[in-house]
């Protein structure tokens, strides 16, 4: 060469945590791994470094075993042997919402900090795809790169990567996101294993690294050649120096050096000199690829899992930490402590091979777990906060209500005024078991309490139509902090009710009380006919075969055939889906379907649907032997069983009496294996391209794929929704953890939502069957069909779609006075272009933290006010490090421009 070259040996392992083996099978050969490390370091000085892997979660678990070495874990770290973060766990973030992926940032740097500072490397290693906001995540964490390895290229079996055509002219680019940030870009070309294993022996290294070093040089933009030293839960190479002494033995014109990424980022930056390269725009979902190997049915692999991650997340975030700060403002103390550990508890479903549902079976077992430890802290916090600010609301209004008036606070902790159908369960009445009257008696008490002649009220003394369950007599306890539990017998009820502008991040007061006397108008209906739901927007009417026909009153346009159903064959795997060559998809067209009202209120109307659908009960005999053969996924040649089974599927479909869309409620009993079930919303619409919800962004996508892309099935990600929109008219579609859809090419641009899919092997390098992964049994989805003007954001269809992920908060208290207002609203904000993500506190300063994103790529402004006892507002990143104070409007609201699909962070110091 006549340019000096340089070989960056990096040493590393790549650690998922659980995928083909379980967790604690890993686990013990990390320890292994790591007892080795410190072995290495502490006896060789030119073993220089190692990189781990770029998460802080691989430190507690190493420890959890090996307490003794923390000292000697700490003095490497601190010397700089040993390179840690910048994140907790290496995510998913197609799969992971926004908020997850900035917890995990500082939750990583937060753990980090306790032994050095944080590695400032993006580090992306096998990421299934990467969201277009990652530079700009990674620019507002102090992080000007990002290594990773999938997204602009294509892979295939086993990981192996396919010669041809990048997005990039190098392995070395600019990546830019969607609102401008730009940020140094280092493809894994040749893999994060391409310096893996490197021999001693000098005939072995001769050929190793005549074949390495020309594989490096096809993509490098300089002579600083990258070279990975590990793999997959790879043992450390103890004997890498001498094969390093070997290497400069055999190419005296190529300097071999045991790098780091810090220091090999200074030379790159030293030999690019300012060169001009390749710029990379927007998401990396390996668009230009064949389509075989994205791994993007991960998305629907174990719907199950992204469900539960979905209610997990939307607890945490979106109720928990909203909750939290409210009742922080009142004086409880604001717990860091729990939600650290309910979001480490969490985030540890979050690595790619475990949200993602490929794994074996043990592994997602364990996940469920975990899940409901996260929720089951998350809903503490929740209980513990709502009854701080519901005993703080000053509900003596419905003092005038005389006997027992029973109050219920609606909180709404959505970034934007809401309504909706809310339902909350009541003690009528209470009898405590301390006062000695026996089991008996207190029950008889209980069940003779009279619930007659009460109605719901709203503040201004206005009723409100209400639905009330008597749920009988039943046991409770209350656990007070300074005493023993304290059993009690009562009478329950359930009340359901339309909550009718509630304030953002805030709350209304209503209260069950007795009111004799009071007339009442026959109840309304949004019931027109057997099978029509209808109010002052939408008009339902549903056919013979469940589906439905939908018309948006405000522009007269009409969806029709909406709600089929869709099953196909599956002969692929846990990462891919593949529909057997010359098979049909069925449908639920033409089955007839037993179709009965099941609610009918003031507030809301449903109708329930079922169907008995018979499909093949698996794939035929030929896939168990293509499995066990090895045969990539996309040669294989298995058909259908002609043998059927019975999915017995039930839907409801409801309309509220101020509802903007129509909810759809799916719940499938699976009997079959290797199939997958879709629901299908045709639009009619004509549109080349449709909106997503991704990670602090709605990205624009080709309903068309590239030319390069051969796979029949064009599926992708979504998160809280997918939209098609034209001239005039548009259609989103909500979910709840259903994170795969598919804009079908059928001359309608259909909305194709995956419900389920069931397969039986994990699929990648080898045969590992996953039975479980066929999920037979029942499952339920829900979505919400919202039409809209063509304009998502601004007719506030993505606001509804955004809302629909999050519950409501309701909470019972008493009659009392409180420094709350019983319309309670600590906030006001406009921007219309604006999705509100987040409301918490900092743990070092105290500040309310509040976040934004711009939908839009036009700029916006944040209009910002609060009654709340403040000194200043200021902006901050993600890493939420306190800034300068910015100057307010003579009204003392902050006025503050939004760049496009800028992420805004503002805090707010109290005073």
């Amino acid at each position: 060469m006549s340019k000096q070259r340089t070989a960056h040996i990096i040493s590393h392992t790549h650690w998922d945590r659980e995928w083909y083996l379980p967790y604690e099978k890993h686990h013990v050969r990390l320890v292994e791994l790591v007892d080795a490390l410190l072995d290495k370091l502490d006896g060789d000085s030119a073993f220089r470094s190692f990189y781990l892997d770029g998460q802080t979660i691989i430190l507690e678990d190493y420890l959890q075993v090996r307490p003794e070495n923390k000292e000697r874990l700490e003095q490497h770290i601190r010397a700089g042997r040993i390179l840690i973060g910048p994140w907790y766990i290496l995510q998913d973030a197609f799969l992971t919402s926004g908020e997850a992926n900035v917890r995990n940032m500082q939750i990583g740097h937060q753990d980090a900090k306790k032994y050095s500072t944080p590695a400032k490397i993006g580090y992306f290693p096998d990421t299934f795809g990467l969201v277009g906001q990652t530079p700009q995540l990674m620019k507002q964490s102090g992080i000007n790169n990002v290594f990773f390895g999938r997204g602009v290229k294509p892979t295939g079996f086993n990981n192996t990567v396919s010669e041809g055509d990048y997005e990039s002219s190098f392995s070395e680019l600019i990546w830019e996101g969607p609102d401008g940030s730009k940020v140094l870009g280092i493809l894994f070309a040749n893999w994060y294993s391409n310096g893996n294993e490197v021999p001693v022996d000098e005939a072995e290294a001769k050929a190793f690294w005549d074949r390495k070093l020309s594989d490096a040089e096809k993509y490098a933009a300089t002579g600083e050649l990258l070279f990975m030293n590990g793999c997959d839960h790879q043992p450390l190479q103890l004997d890498l120096p001498e094969a390093i002494r070997t290497a400069e033995k055999l190419y005296p014109d190529t300097k071999f050096i045991h790098s780091n990424f810090p220091d090999y980022l200074n030379e790159l930056d030293r030999a690019l000199d300012g060169r001009e390269l390749s710029t990379v725009k927007g998401e990396l979902r390996s668009q230009r690829n064949d389509g075989w190997g994205t791994l993007v049915n991960t998305a629907s692999a174990r719907v199950y899992l992204k469900q539960m991650n979905q209610e997990g997340q939307a607890l945490l975030e979106k109720v928990a930490e909203p909750l939290a700060s409210v009742a922080h403002l009142l004086g409880k103390a604001y717990p860091h402590h729990l939600f650290t550990y309910a979001w480490k508890t969490l985030m540890q479903n979050h690595p790619h091979d475990s949200i993602c549902g490929c794994s074996v079976d043990e592994v997602h077992r364990e996940m469920v777990t975990r899940f409901e430890k996260s929720r089951h802290v998350a809903e503490a916090l929740i209980d513990d906060s709502k009854q701080v600010i519901a005993d703080a609301v000053n509900t003596s209004v419905f003092a005038a209500y005389g006997e027992e008036p029973l109050p219920v606070i609606a909180m709404n902790t959505t970034g934007w005024t809401r309504t909706g159908t809310v339902t909350v369960e009541l003690d009528a009445a209470r009898l405590y078991l301390r006062e000695g009257l026996g089991v008996e008696e207190t029950g008889s008490r209980m069940k003779a309490v009279d619930l007659s002649g009460r109605e719901l009220v709203d503040t201004e003394g206005n009723t409100v139509p209400c639905t009330v369950e008597d749920l009988g007599l039943l046991f409770g306890y209350d656990l007070p902090d300074d005493k023993f539990r304290q059993p009690y017998m009562c009478r329950k009820v359930k009340l359901t009710f339309l909550a009718q502008d509630i304030p953002a991040l805030g709350l209304s007061a209503y209260a069950w009380v007795r009111r004799d006397g009071q007339t009442t108008d026959k109840p309304s209906s949004l019931l027109t006919g057997d099978k029509v739901l209808e109010n002052g927007s939408l008009k339902v009417e549903l056919a013979e075969d469940g589906s439905f026909t939908l018309t948006d009153k405000a522009n007269g346009k009409t969806y029709r055939d909406l709600g089929i159903y869709e099953d196909t064959g599956d002969i692929g795997n846990e990462y891919m889906y593949r529909q057997p060559e010359g098979t049909a998809p069925l449908t639920t067209k033409g089955l007839t379907a037993d179709i009965r009202v099941l609610e009918d209120t003031p507030y809301r109307a449903s109708l329930e649907v079922n169907h008995t659908w018979n499909v093949p009960v698996s794939a035929d005999e030929k896939l168990d032997e293509e499995q066990r053969e090895l045969v990539y996924f996309p040669h294989r040649k298995a058909g259908r069983s002609n043998e059927l089974t019975t999915l017995a599927l039930r839907t409801v479909i409801s309309l509220e009496a101020a509802g903007k869309g129509v909810q759809i409620e799916t719940t499938i009993n699976n009997t079959a294996k290797d199939h997958r079930v879709r629901a299908l919303f045709p639009t009619d619409i004509e549109a080349s391209t449709l909106s997503v919800d991704s990670m602090f962004e709605v990205a624009e996508r080709d309903i068309v794929p590239a030319p390069e892309w051969e796979n029949p099935s064009n599926t992708q990600h979504q998160q809280a929704f997918v939209d098609v929109s034209g001239e005039g008219a548009g259609l989103t579609v909500a979910n709840l953890g259903l994170n795969e859809y598919e804009v079908l090419r059928d001359g309608r641009n259909t909305i194709a939502i995956t419900l389920l899919r069931a397969v039986g092997e994990l699929g990648d390098w080898g045969l590992f069957p996953t039975p479980e992964a066929q999920c037979l049994d029942t499952y339920t989805a829900r979505m919400e069909l919202i039409p809209h003007s063509g304009d998502g954001i601004l007719s506030g269809a993505y606001t509804e779609a955004y809302q629909f992920q999050i519950p409501w908060t309701v909470c019972q208290t008493g009659v009392h006075e409180g420094p709350l207002a019983p319309v309670y609203k600590p906030f006001q904000w406009e921007g219309a272009e604006l999705a509100f993500s987040s409301l918490k506190m900092n743990q070092e300063t105290g500040d309310l933290l509040l976040r934004w994103y711009n939908m839009s790529d036009e700029a916006a402004e944040l209009t910002l006010g609060t009654d709340i006892p403040h000194e200043h507002f200021y902006k901050t990143t993600i890493l939420e490090e306190a800034a300068a104070p910015l100057s307010k409007s003579a009204a003392g609201c902050l006025s503050l421009p939004v760049a496009p699909c800028e992420i805004t962070t503002v805090g707010i110091r109290r005073a």
